[in-house]
């Protein structure tokens, strides 16, 4: 990590250039290509080349996968293995992440866009800490023994579901993949792994890393290949025991359809947010405020489920928050090449979703809104899929721009009176994921922090955590958890057992 921390734009471009690409499938500890030999093309959004072909697997790779993940459940190597054996290796897989920083950083980078500055101070050390915090777990599971009569005595076990599917977006492809996985092995679980069609490859590396730190073959798969395809297939799969996703509303309603249509097998879904942040007239320190808010929107992007993309600020500070908001905002995020270790903004994932975020910097436009900054793509950029940080302020909350997850670089502005109304405000969604409150009265933030619908709340701060926090929504940003000791709880069932002694 210290050789990483002292490359500059053009290491990180020669070390690009080497890259290899693993596209295929990774089934019963080995690499292979789709059955049908179907592939597609992965374009890196910073310029619109092709970097590699991917397997483009369907329904019948699945039933090879999830047929691999059975047998070796069913076998007892990986879910009757003694408890510390199974933290040692993946403490061991912990290490080999973080030992990999550099070919993760790329993958993601090159697949994605995410600025390689993010992957190595955040992602892969995050992704690392997931996979140990885990394995700690794992010793931790306790049954327990009930109090019956003397003559009876009962005993509950907790044991794993058996084949967990995890389906995982494309804009923290690493640390997603890791927040799914991570729990489902560590409680004794097999894996097949859907990543993003996005950003595939940092999946394949995951996989092969699995087995080096001495993971057996079959525990942990991985299938390339598109949502409607492969992901569906996987879904619907009669011997999958759990899904756990992340990604948008719609394909979370339709996991849960498909488990429905299936086998009623076991969803967790996180499915995004219209996260706000509510910035009353006591605010302890209104820069700090500010620069939490500029961070909150435009950091990956913007192509974050929590982004804090509603601002509720107090009407008495209003115009001294916009007027800071923009002053930092001309240094704190520059779009620019995403191997340059000094850039802040890379693209956005794809071209689609660069016209996507565009069309609603357009309605804001259109329904009244004043754009205050950016709204365009870089003139030098052009190549990519470059959006500009962009603010609008004159927002009220039934545009369109404050009610739907626009997952890119644009935050609102929207006036309040008082705290009252910011919570008005901010339950007025579909969405429940987080949000957060700076103020410097203790009952103001505790009130707010009770009636605010939103899995997380942050009080004087923004994005703070560990691995200990419960991550997940209300309403219909999911129905699950990540992180956490809960998290694993999810991918276990408990078995009663009664013995009658006579």
């Amino acid at each position: 990590m210290d050789q990483i921390s002292t490359m500059d734009r053009k290491a990180w471009a020669d070390q690009a250039a080497q890259v290899k690409f693993e596209g295929r499938h990774f089934i019963n500890g080995e690499f292979v290509s789709a059955s049908a030999g179907g592939k597609f093309e992965k374009v890196n959004p910073a310029n619109g080349t092709t970097v590699a072909e991917v397997a483009r697997g369907d329904a019948m790779d699945v039933d090879l996968a999830v047929a691999a993940a059975r047998r070796a459940f069913k076998s007892g190597v990986w879910s009757r293995m003694a408890p510390r054996s199974r933290m040692e290796i993946l403490y061991r897989y912990a290490q080999l992440i973080r030992e990999n920083a550099l070919e993760f950083a790329l993958l993601d980078t090159l697949d994605m866009g995410k600025p390689v500055s993010d992957m190595i101070n955040s992602d892969v050390p995050g992704s690392a800490s997931t996979f140990q915090y885990f394995a700690e777990t794992i010793d931790k599971i306790d049954g327990q023994v009930t109090n019956t009569a003397a003559s009876e005595l009962q005993y509950i076990l907790r044991q794993p579901l058996g084949v967990v599917g995890c389906v995982t977006p494309w804009n923290y492809p690493l640390m997603m993949a890791a927040w799914k996985v991570a729990p489902a092995l560590a409680a004794g679980n097999t894996v097949v792994l859907k990543p993003a069609e996005q950003s595939p490859h940092s999946a394949s590396l995951m996989a092969r890393l699995f087995m080096e730190a001495g993971g057996p073959a079959g525990v942990f798969n991985v299938i390339q290949g598109l949502g409607h395809e492969a992901g569906q297939a996987l879904a619907l799969h009669m011997d999958v025991d759990k899904i756990a996703f992340t990604g948008s509303v719609e394909v979370g309603k339709l996991m849960l359809v498909y488990a429905g249509q299936s086998n009623m097998k076991r969803v967790t879904t996180e499915c995004g947010g219209k996260t706000p942040q509510i910035i009353m007239g006591d605010v302890p320190d209104l820069d700090t405020a500010v620069t939490y808010a500029i961070n909150g929107i435009f950091g990956n992007q913007g192509e974050v489920c929590n982004a804090g993309s509603r601002l509720l600020v107090d009407e008495k500070l209003h115009d001294d928050f916009v007027h800071r908001f923009l002053e930092k905002s001309k240094t704190a995020f520059t779009p620019g090449d995403p191997l340059d270790p000094s850039t802040t903004m890379g693209p956005l994932v794809t071209r689609e979703q660069q016209k996507r975020v565009l069309g609603y910097i357009d309605d804001g436009v259109k329904e009244g809104a004043n754009l205050a900054l950016g709204g365009d793509v870089p003139e030098t950029l052009r190549e990519g899929a470059y959006v500009s940080p962009t603010l609008f302020t004159g927002v009220n909350n039934q545009m369109k721009i404050a009610r739907e997850e626009i997952f890119g670089p644009v935050a609102a502005v929207l006036p309040i009176k008082d705290i009252q109304q910011a919570v008005e405000i901010a339950n007025d969604s579909i969405y429940g994921l987080a949000a957060s409150i700076w103020t410097s009265d203790l009952s103001t933030a505790h009130k707010a922090a009770r009636d605010i619908d939103a899995g997380v709340v942050w009080v004087n701060c923004f994005d703070h955590g560990d691995m200990t926090q419960p991550w997940g929504g209300f309403k219909q940003s999911g129905n699950g958890r990540d992180k956490c000791f809960e998290t694993m709880m999810h991918h276990t069932q408990t078995k009663s057992v009664w013995i009658h002694l006579g």
